[in-house]
């Protein structure tokens, strides 16, 4: 998979909340490609938590996912082959979506730097930050092809999911940041680690490769998110064995979903 397209994926890094009912609910609708189920998952939460800024960022998510769904950008074609994607196109947004997007972002950022106030180590607000940075990096770099801002973005994200850690260890969601950031941009030619470097990015293959699998052995929300990253590692280190077994693993848990059993099919 492009390591730079994937560098901007969706960063969703939830944390363990006992109360995650219908946010459980709403990651399987959104993983089965449900978005108007998974709206109503997340907006029926947030009302149950008006102060809480988790609703409105994972609702945010189901806005990009949709989008991503409808421009066919999350298609292995568009991500395996370097050249397809350093040549893309600049995607045309829906606009309602877009604005619905960014509304949920704003409200998101809102509620999140309120409750920092009375809680500096809160660690949904602080979570909260880290999505709402890894969703607009999403944006900015796969559908409107801004990439050095998205790459900014995904450092910030990042750094915030280290601090995250800190506090909250325990949060193995939050460790697919770090690991995207390393495994991905460590596919990079040499020089251009370098440079990656130079600015303050992770570039450490075997860091990132540990990193995905902490979140696919103990993550709950992107769990599902680290197998599908790592299935592509193993495809690009022709660990077909591998690939296969996550591929099938997702395409069995989300039938609704029909990329992981595309995928499958392409593995010779």
């Amino acid at each position: 998979m492009n390591p730079a397209a994937l560098v901007f994926s969706l960063l969703l890094l939830p944390p363990q909340n006992p109360d995650s009912v219908l946010l459980d609910q709403g990651f399987n609708d959104l993983y089965n490609l449900s978005f108007s189920r998974a709206h109503h998952d997340f907006e029926t939460w947030q009302k149950q938590h008006p102060e809480s800024p988790i609703g409105p960022v994972f609702d945010a998510a189901a806005y990009l996912f949709s989008e991503f769904d409808r421009l066919k950008i999350l298609q292995s074609q568009f991500f395996v082959d370097d050249k397809a994607y350093d040549h893309r196109k600049r995607e045309t947004p829906d606009p309602q979506i877009k604005r619905d997007f960014q509304q949920a972002l704003a409200q998101s950022k809102d509620l999140a730097a309120k409750q920092l106030v009375k809680s500096p180590n809160d660690e949904n607000a602080l979570f909260a930050n880290v999505l709402r940075l890894g969703l607009d990096a999403n944006y900015l770099a796969l559908i409107e092809k801004q990439n050095l801002s998205a790459l900014k973005e995904v450092k910030q994200g990042t750094e915030q999911a280290e601090d995250l850690l800190k506090l909250h260890p325990d949060c193995y969601d939050a460790y697919i940041a770090i690991g995207i950031e390393n495994y991905l941009l460590s596919l990079k030619p040499a020089p251009v680690r370098w440079l990656l470097n130079v600015t303050g990015a992770q570039t450490d293959r075997q860091t990132g490769i540990e990193k995905l699998k902490l979140t696919a052995a103990k993550g709950h929300y992107l769990q599902p998110y680290a197998e599908l990253l790592l299935a592509v590692a193993a495809l690009r280190d022709k660990n077909t064995n591998e690939a296969r077994r996550r591929l099938s693993d997702l395409a069995q848990r989300f039938p609704m979903n029909p990329l992981y059993r595309q995928e499958l099919n392409r593995i010779p």
